[in-house]
């Protein structure tokens, strides 16, 4: 029997889930995430209002003013961008729509250093961290009170302690789990610790949609890091799950330092309401390797599709190979047309992915899309060797990229990511080598969906209906 209590709880959901509803068809950032959300919103709004409340605020319009209000460091990046811009058609992929994504100019005079696995990253990390003389900027997804989250903690205290000026960001979702103790610790060093951004509510943590995935390291202007590693042990291959931990980082000097520094920059200003600009160091010196690069950094602040874009140009520019290495495989639409397209013209594509998931719904849902680029050409190498974490991929001998971008939705339209890209001969060449040496450790896979056990060919369709917020 229902009470007047319970219909009027039950109008009051519907006439929310209108409400929600337009909001989703004005926001929603693409059209079948709209009709997705309008569908469960006005059929099941008891369920969907809430979900619409943690998962539904399609765009970071807050993110803006840190673009705004950046805007002479930008200018000074442009200005500095007009001398060090590579010559015109020096490259063999023209850069545009790559700066288009970006919202900056590719530079020459960079320098680059493949960071293989996390033994060879953390070490040249806390390296760098050593030798500070004035200031060290990092930003981690995930942090952990572990033994490498602790090693970083004293690293930084260090360098506090010589004078050095720290500050330090990190994803309030994926390390929630971060003791405050860890952060007092910090504070009490004098190391400015980025709050999270509970101004706007305690509410704000448990939007799940927007999370920050750049994982970055910026020492006194001049050098920097960026790639997929987090700080926890398992990133060091102490986990009992999967052992091994494939990843891939990047130290970066020249130019390319001052773009992510920008993000950086920007990162801080929306988490702290606090401007870095006049503090830092804006004109990394150019490096002898003179190589031609790029940070593409992208988000749901961004105007337009960046992430996807970004993927779908480098797919296009292909005229011999690209090969693709993501943990995750939950692409759009245009990636899975863009990567069948190019396999039809007779490209070597490759997505290299790893055997064994770490989230068993993104797993799941990754293998309904491979028949249709399989029966394409596309080649699907599942690494056997641990679980390969690292988002790379490589473009004929010409363009080469590392950084945070998976090949999934989340990545492209919820997470704001970055990619360290590079127009070079001999970058390009050493990703080749080391994307080879995985290859060799992963299998080709042959079978279709049909031949799977029945949990996969019947899960992995309904894993798929949620790939908009995988």
């Amino acid at each position: 029997m229902w009470t007047f209590a319970g219909v009027a709880a039950l109008i009051g959901f519907y006439l929310a889930g209108g409400y929600c509803a337009l909001r989703a068809t004005q926001t929603a950032r693409t059209a079948q995430g709209a009709v997705g959300w309008v569908v469960f919103l006005l059929t099941v709004p008891v369920v969907a209002v809430p979900a619409y409340l943690l998962l539904g605020q399609h765009r970071y319009h807050g993110y803006y003013i840190a673009r705004r209000e950046s805007a002479r460091v930008m200018k000074n990046i442009q200005d500095f961008g007009d001398k060090t811009a590579p010559a015109p058609g020096s490259t063999a992929i023209p850069p545009a729509p790559f700066e288009y994504c970006a919202n900056l100019p590719a530079a020459r005079g960079n320098a680059a250093r493949l960071l293989i696995d996390g033994q060879q990253t953390f070490a040249a990390i806390f390296a760098a961290i050593d030798k500070a003389a004035r200031y060290v900027l990092v930003q981690f997804y995930l942090i952990q009170d572990d033994s490498i989250g602790r090693k970083l903690r004293d690293h930084l205290v260090a360098a506090a302690r010589r004078g050095v000026t720290i500050r330090i960001m990190t994803d309030p979702v994926a390390s929630i789990g971060l003791p405050q103790a860890y952060l007092d610790a910090l504070r009490a060093e004098g190391i400015i610790v980025a709050d999270h951004p509970g101004k706007t509510g305690r509410w704000s943590r448990f939007k799940l949609n927007f999370r920050n995935h750049r994982k970055t390291v910026v020492v006194d202007g001049t050098c920097g890091f960026i790639g997929g590693l987090n700080v926890g042990d398992q990133y060091v291959g102490k986990n009992s799950q999967f052992s091994a931990w494939r990843d891939t980082h990047l130290e970066l000097r020249g130019p390319m330092v001052s773009q992510l520094q920008l993000i950086f920059a920007e990162d801080w200003h929306w988490q702290t309401n606090s401007l870095l600009i006049d503090e830092l160091t804006w004109e990394a010196p150019a490096q002898d390797e003179d190589a031609v690069g790029l940070i593409v950094a992208t988000g749901p602040g961004d105007l337009t599709e960046t992430g996807s874009l970004m993927f779908f140009s480098a797919i296009c520019a292909a005229q011999e190979r690209i090969w693709i290495a993501s943990p995750y495989f939950v692409p759009d639409q245009d990636i899975v047309t863009a990567l069948r397209h190019a396999a039809l013209r007779g490209i070597d594509v490759r997505i290299l992915m790893p055997d064994k998931a770490d989230h068993h719904l993104v797993g799941l849902a990754a293998l309904a899309y491979l028949d249709d680029i399989r029966e394409a050409g596309v080649r699907i190498f599942r690494y056997t060797e641990g679980f390969m974490h690292q988002k790379v991929f490589v473009v004929d001998n010409a363009l080469a990229a590392v950084g945070t971008t998976n090949l999934d939705n989340r990545s492209f339209r919820l997470n704001f990511e970055a990619m360290a890209l590079f127009f070079d001969k001999e970058f390009a060449l050493k990703v080749d080598m080391m994307l080879r040496r995985d290859m060799e450790r992963s299998y080709e896979m042959e079978r279709t969906l049909a031949e799977q056990p029945p949990f996969v060919r019947f899960g992995a369709p309904v894993a798929r209906l949620f790939a908009p917020l995988l």
